[in-house]
Parts: C-alpha cells; sequence; structure tokens
C-alpha cells in the first residue's frame, strides 16, 4: 500500500528544511550525514530544500553501516571527522524502526566534539530498542514488527513510499 506519493515527499522535505532552520538559525555549519543510499539520498533533498531557505553553509557526507550487525564491519564515513568540530550534525535516514543504525551510525562522531546532533528520517517507525530520539520527522507510523516500509527515491519524478 502506498502511503506517501512523490508530491507528499517533497511537501515533507521542504517542511522538515524550515524545521531545521527554525532550530538552528544561530548555527554557522550545518553537515548533513546521510546513513547508507537511501539515507544520503534523503540527506541531499533535504540540504537542497535547505540551502533554498538559508543562507547558512551545508556540508554533506554520507555514513556506510552494515545495517543488519552494525558491529560487524567498521562503519565508514566519507567526510573527515574533524570538520564535524562546533558544528550542527544531523543524521539522516530513511526509516527508523529499532533505533539500531542511527545510534551505530553515530559511533565515529563521538570522538569529536560537534556543537549538536540531531536525526531526522523520512519515515519513523514506533518500535525504538536504542536511546534514540528522531528530531525530525516526515511520518510517524505505528506498524506491526511484521511489516515492512519500502522507500524508493531513486526516480526524482517517482518517490515513493509502500508499507508492506
Amino acid at each position: 500500500m502506498k502511503i506517501l506519493n512523490n508530491n507528499q515527499i517533497i511537501q515533507k522535505v521542504d517542511r522538515l528544511a524550515y524545521q531545521i532552520l527554525e532550530n538552528n538559525y544561530k548555527a554557522k555549519h550545518i553537515v548533513f550525514l546521510g546513513i547508507n543510499k537511501n539515507g544520503l539520498r534523503f540527506a541531499k533533498m533535504l540540504q537542497n530544500a535547505f540551502n533554498k531557505i538559508s543562507t547558512i553553509t551545508t556540508i554533506i557526507g554520507s555514513v556506510k553501516i552494515n545495517a543488519a550487525n552494525p558491529i560487524d564491519s567498521e562503519i565508514e564515513m566519507d567526510i573527515d571527522l574533524k570538520t564535524l568540530n562546533k558544528k550542527v550534525v544531523i543524521v539522516v535516514d530513511d526509516v527508523a524502526n529499532t533505533g539500531r543504525t542511527i545510534f551505530y551510525g553515530t559511533k565515529p562522531i563521538m570522538e569529536f566534539l560537534p556543537l549538536k546532533i540531531e536525526a531526522a528520517v523520512l519515515v519513523d517507525r514506533k518500535h525504538k530498542q536504542f536511546p534514540i530520539l528522531v528530531d525530525y520527522v516526515g511520518l510517524s507510523l505505528a506498524t506491526t514488527l511484521k511489516e515492512n516500509i519500502k522507500v524508493d527515491l531513486t526516480k526524482k519524478s517517482a518517490l515513493s513510499v509502500f508499507l508492506e
């Protein structure tokens, strides 16, 4: 079942960009860190929407993590972590389920001192097992554990979110 279509996703991205600006209007730099492929796609969408409404300098980076078993392999980031010092860091993913991926995705950041760390997701499910509070949520869903959320951000004019 389709729960978000292209226009709805764009509206949510725009709304989240305004919320990020409202909460960080004094910041000099904001770093958007997208987790894995879809998180990076969503981070780029947020960065583009944010840049349309703000003059705050933004940086984009990616976090590669084994979501199924985050301690099984090294977490990779394509950004010099020293650049995170004294900056607002927003960790971005497409879906937050248990909170595990975002939790472990922040691990390398903890070796530095950002101004603050926030989290943004397109869809937040209510199955948290890790101490993660998502600051920016496009859509919050109460689902069963057997249901799956499928997010497609690959086609610019056919963005979609499905509940399966």
